[in-house]
């Protein structure tokens, strides 16, 4: 296999705190293309455009909307790469790989557990993707990475779902989940401490280095049928530290998949 699927959703209706990552997708794909960088991923893999099949950004209007493109996108034969966009954008694309492959496994890299089942009258926000994954049986498994802001609701709700967390203060105990089915990969940029992100819209001190995060990509070791970016958010980078993180990331990923 040697293309992949890009789409990109300019929505972030669903943030609780700020605005901005709508903006994300096309700052990303300008950072892919910039010549201060090139297109090798560390493997030695070349993720040239050409191994890429861009169906582009689409406004979203109507927020379950993103399930029908995202359906429309998704061809079995080809690993789809989605960029966000908050990360309520998640559940509709879940919803979607569903259709098409059944029951996923997901690991999920985040400061946030994400597993609220209602979030400031919004059941949809971008705090409760992962609890409408599970509470409507679309993922078989759900391993969490970089966690570190977990409460006692979201404790309650990772028991109800047996969700794998490996909270942030006890990453050096990690080792990569025994994946079974196919997996989804949800990188939240808030993920990464906010030295290395600080482009982002929740600035979660402690998290994980560009370097973790690389590694635990690098170390996944079963093929990736679908992933997302999401969370960046321009308006608050520095000198676009954060898009060009994205996009390394981004090559990262494709090389997992190709």
């Amino acid at each position: 296999m040697s293309k992949v699927g890009l789409q990109g959703f300019l929505f972030d209706e669903k943030s609780s705190f700020l605005k901005g990552p709508r903006l994300a997708p096309p700052c990303i794909r300008e950072a892919y293309h910039s010549a201060s960088a090139n297109y090798f991923a560390e493997n030695g893999e070349a993720i040239l455009p050409k191994n890429i099949t861009d169906y582009g950004d689409f406004s979203i209007e109507n927020y379950l909307d993103i399930e029908t493109i995202t359906l429309k996108n998704l061809n079995k034969d080809l690993p789809l790469l989605s960029l966000g966009g908050d990360h309520s954008i998640t559940y509709p694309i879940i919803k979607a790989f569903h259709s098409v492959y059944g029951k996923v496994d997901i690991l999920h890299i985040d400061a946030h557990s994400d597993l609220y089942s209602n979030f400031e009258g919004d059941p949809y926000s971008h705090a409760c993707p992962f609890y409408n994954i599970m509470n409507n049986g679309l993922a078989a498994n759900l391993h969490q990475v970089g966690i570190r802001t977990l409460n006692k609701t979201q404790r309650d709700h990772a028991a109800q779902f047996q969700v794998d967390i490996n909270e942030m203060k006890d990453f050096h105990k990690f080792s990569m989940p025994k994946f079974e089915n196919p997996l989804y990969l949800s990188l939240d940029l808030d993920g990464l401490d906010p030295a290395f992100a600080p482009g982002v819209s929740h600035h979660e001190p402690g998290g994980l280095s560009t370097r973790e995060v690389m590694t635990l990509i690098q170390h996944i070791d079963v093929p990736i049928v679908g992933a997302d970016i999401v969370e960046y958010n321009p308006a608050k980078d520095i000198h676009e530290m954060t898009a060009m993180l994205a996009a390394k990331l981004l090559k990262e990923i494709v090389s997992k998949m190709i």
